[in-house]
């Protein structure tokens, strides 16, 4: 059984929607669980105000996570 800590922390933070949608659907094939904040904060107030999407896992994910996004990171460069 996969133990979960019940803190969240950011994995990615991405000023592009779709690419926060890309890596959460990459850690999800590896199993890992992840949520998406301030998706919807650009349709309430406009995009000037949007530092950046944030995409996050469980903290006992984020190692896992961190890998998993920089090894896809590597073979696209």
């Amino acid at each position: 059984m996969k133990k979960h800590s019940n803190t969240l922390v950011p994995v990615l933070t991405a000023s592009l929607i779709h690419q926060i949608h890309i890596a959460k659907a990459l850690l999800a094939k590896q199993g890992i669980e992840s949520y998406i904040f301030d998706e919807n904060i650009a349709t309430s107030i406009g995009t000037a105000y949007v530092e950046g999407y944030k995409l996050e896992v469980d903290s006992a994910d984020l190692k896992k996570a961190k890998q998993i996004l920089a090894e896809i990171e590597e073979e696209n460069n």
